[in-house]
């Protein structure tokens, strides 16, 4: 059975910090990712990486703020994001596609991340 849970979203004041975490387990995936949804918005990707590691990608909107990252031998997949913004707030999901599908289509439950002004 394949699940991704995620953890360390939180409440927390502008220019602050927060780490959130997906791990994975039940299959390995060519590429993980971030999404979010802010409440009336639809869904948005964040932030991608490749299986290697080598290949990242990011949202004009959190460049230079956001951080992914993955740990292959613990199949967890991380987001450090600083400097956030009430701009920011929002539920994120873990997303990972396998390897030969077009799309992500698998999803952690989600994480709520708020920042306050």
């Amino acid at each position: 059975q394949v699940q991704l849970v995620e953890s360390g979203g939180g409440l927390v004041q502008a220019g602050g910090s927060l780490r959130l975490s997906c791990a994975a387990s039940g299959r390995t995936f060519s590429s993980m990712g971030w999404f979010r949804q802010a409440p009336g918005k639809e869904r948005e990707v964040v932030t991608s990486i490749s299986w290697s590691g080598g290949s990242t990608t990011y949202a004009d909107s959190v460049k230079g703020r956001f951080t992914i990252s993955r740990d292959n031998a613990k199949n967890t997949v991380y987001l450090q994001m600083n400097s956030l913004k009430p701009e920011d707030t929002a539920v994120y999901y873990c997303g990972a596609r396998r390897v030969g599908v077009a799309s992500y289509d698998y999803w952690g439950q989600g994480t709520q991340v708020t920042v306050s002004s």
